[in-house]
């Protein structure tokens, strides 16, 4: 989800610069909701950016790698994206999977960083980019310049509108009463790729109590999977938990005034949609994978060190950011937004 989210600023630009270009995305099922409305075959507000979308599911290949279903499904695929018949592929992921990917299309002109994620993905490339940028939006933007030599500019990415999860939305947020003043609305969304990104739940709880005693109201992100870390902060009575597909939660997080959370999907999307963030970062590198944008907040510690292993246990560093410190950036964040 954050790797779309991160390359979706990128492919808009290029998408705005060039209006009349076929633009196709290999994607997993599970996030094509990010790129696409369901039911929608047509570039339009349900579909803004790309022309076709390419199911790759990707995470149930590497689970079945030999199965006759697996060998059928990438046979399938890329028979299709050969018969769009692509004049260039863009791998924004610079992973061995998605440059296999890009071979297999039958394109000529693959183009990746001269320094991808996975290393041997570059000897898959026919032309790769030197990126300068910090952050992955960034290279991400010079490697779609590189398509047509533009001089592109980061804006605000475009994600679908589906009117089902606005209307769910609109039901999900009524006030229980006509006379009821809406409140504004906090979402917390406490879960992370593993557990040494995870800041503890009830930490969290804390902020939803101090956003509670703000005038918040509070949801919780808590996605199937997930709710041993919501329950804690729903159990204090200072939130609800949220439980959405992920239309639903594009539609309600347009509407929210504040997100926290740490380095997984719900913030980037609360970013990509301009909306005030605070994260909280450990053994990730918010320089590179942090919320981008000018309404965020990033707390980390200076003793976190960058390691993606997948430990179970916070990072230590992480541990020494306190729930008065995120209400404290929030606080913040928002005096800089109303000022």
């Amino acid at each position: 989800m954050g790797d779309i989210l991160h390359a979706l600023p990128a492919v808009t630009a290029m998408r705005l610069a060039h209006p009349d270009w076929h633009i196709g995305w290999v994607v997993e099922p599970r996030w094509q909701a990010l790129l696409a409305a369901p039911g929608a075959q047509f570039r339009g507000s349900a579909m803004p950016v790309v022309d076709r979308l390419h199911l790759g599911p990707l995470r149930q290949w590497k689970r079945h790698p030999l199965s006759p279903k697996t060998v059928h499904e990438l046979r399938a695929l890329r028979d299709e994206l050969r018969a769009d018949r692509y004049d260039a592929i863009l791998d924004l992921q610079g992973a061995i999977r998605s440059a296999v990917i890009a071979r297999a299309a039958g394109c000529t002109r693959i183009i990746g960083e001269a320094h991808p994620r996975e290393l041997p993905a570059q000897w898959l490339f026919t032309q790769r980019v030197t990126t300068r940028g910090a952050h992955v939006i960034e290279q991400d933007l010079e490697l779609a310049s590189a398509v047509a030599g533009d001089a592109l500019t980061i804006g605000e990415a475009m994600l679908p509108f589906d009117a089902d999860a606005e209307r769910w939305t609109y039901h999900q947020l009524a006030a229980p009463s006509a006379r009821a003043a809406p409140r504004p609305i906090a979402l917390i969304a406490p879960g992370a790729g593993w557990g040494a990104k995870r800041w503890p739940p009830g930490r969290y709880a804390a902020v939803a109590q101090g956003l509670t005693d703000r005038g918040f109201r509070v949801l919780v992100n808590a996605p199937p999977g997930e709710e041993q870390l919501a329950d804690p902060i729903v159990a204090t009575g200072a939130a609800a938990p949220l439980s959405a597909t992920l239309p639903q939660l594009i539609a309600l997080t347009r509407r929210i005034s504040l997100c926290i959370a740490g380095d997984t999907g719900p913030l980037h999307l609360a970013c990509a949609l301009g909306r005030p963030v605070v994260g909280i970062y450990g053994p990730t590198d918010p320089s590179r994978n942090g919320p981008y944008g000018r309404r965020v907040r990033v707390l980390r510690s200076p003793g976190s060190r960058l390691d993606h292993s997948r430990r179970s246990q916070p990072d230590p560093g992480l541990l020494t950011i306190s729930p008065d410190d995120v209400l404290r950036a929030s606080d913040e964040l928002l005096a800089e937004k109303n000022g």
